[in-house]
């Protein structure tokens, strides 16, 4: 390892908080075995260094298809649902009785993408986990597979784990997966990705079809680049070697490890990664090439006199998306006027919003301490 992988991988030695996120393929290997070795990991760990752990885990709904005698993944939401149902609890008897061993309480926290996207759920939950672990607890966080029609999709609690590293503010995040990291296009180990978009995702590939999970590097990969997005550094680790959460913590050479920000500059703000990856937007304003060079390069605020279109249905202070001529989404902020009134004052100059609604709010459309760049 040269010594700038070295001084990279320090971010990680560092780290007092930390987010371990475990996937569903680990798990159907061994679904009571796997959780106590990596129980017996994190309890090492908290008393070697002090470290305060969040467990991501999947696995409810693969527990669940074993039990309903599913041999493949279903592809119908309600037979998902039904699984995750069944599975959710013995998913967490396996979690309660790892960390007992240790005599160490287990939280468990079921979130959904509306908790998240809510501001203020969102706020609660971060108030709800930062207590777990003031506690002494260890969260065990699953994705409320159970009510979840879209969210069931995502791929296998990755998104949800970066997002969990927002909800309290951990210093890294531990990807346990089935293979010993991202690999290059001969099939070599990637050991540091510095620029996710450059580097990771053209490797990246697809989510796995089939099996019992449903994410795959990709997935993977999107969460390293939003966890890092707020000064978070992310490994994928084999999950399957011993000792690998006090290996890679340690920093030692194991896995991918991906520099927090990469190129992307300074790190998001708490509410700033939200408002990039936590909620959904509700419209979209197409921009002219001018405002979308003064959001990105200038550091402006949206002028109504570069909006050209408006899409969607929304009110004063919703989320939207700022896209380019061509449809690419490239910022999101809150709104200062609703739909309605942007489609009257798209195009107009600011001096002329008053003259044109009889009224004014503001004089952007989007106020720069509300718009994020993606």
């Amino acid at each position: 390892m040269s010594d700038q992988a070295g001084s990279e991988r320090s971010a990680l030695v560092q780290a007092r908080r930390v987010v371990v996120k475990v996937g569903s393929r680990l798990l159907s290997d061994s679904p009571a075995g796997r959780p106590a070795a990596i129980a017996d990991e994190i309890a090492y760990l908290r008393g070697a260094r002090g470290l305060q752990v969040a467990v991501v885990s999947s696995g409810a709904i693969s527990l669940g298809m074993r039990a309903l005698g599913f041999s493949t993944r279903p592809r119908d939401v309600p037979s998902l649902q039904a699984c995750a149902a069944v599975g959710q609890n013995r998913l967490m008897q396996h979690w309660a009785h790892a960390f007992s061993a240790h005599e160490l309480t287990i939280g468990q926290v079921l979130l959904s993408h509306d908790d998240i996207a809510d501001r203020k759920r969102f706020i609660n939950a971060r108030h709800a986990l930062r207590a777990l672990i003031d506690a002494d607890a260890v969260p065990v966080i699953n994705e409320n597979d159970t009510v979840a029609v879209d969210e069931i999709k995502y791929g296998d609690n990755d998104l949800l784990a970066a997002l969990v590293c927002n909800l309290v503010s951990a210093d890294a995040l531990i990807v346990l997966t089935d293979v010993e990291g991202l690999r290059d296009r001969e099939g070599v180990r990637v050991p540091v990705v510095r620029d996710v978009d450059s580097e990771a995702a053209p490797l990246a590939g697809g989510a796995v079809a089939g099996g019992v999970g449903s994410g795959g590097m990709a997935s993977k990969v999107q969460a390293a680049k939003i966890a890092g997005r707020t000064g978070v550094a992310c490994a994928i680790v084999p999950g399957r070697k011993s000792g690998v959460i006090a290996e890679v913590l340690g920093g030692g050479d194991v896995g991918t490890m991906f520099v927090a920000g990469g190129q992307n500059g300074e790190p998001l703000s708490s509410r700033k990664h939200w408002l990039a990856y936590g909620s959904r937007p509700m419209g979209r304003l197409v921009v002219d090439d001018g405002a979308r060079r003064a959001l990105v390069e200038k550091g402006r605020s949206l002028l109504p006199a570069g909006v050209i279109e408006v899409e969607g249905e929304f009110g004063l202070g919703d989320l939207v998306s700022v896209v380019s001529r061509d449809g690419t989404e490239f910022a999101r902020g809150l709104t200062s006027y609703r739909a309605d009134e942007l489609n009257r004052i798209r195009g107009v100059r600011t001096a002329d919003i008053e003259a044109t609604l009889g009224y004014k709010y503001l004089d952007e459309v989007i106020h720069r301490d509300d718009l994020v760049i993606l």
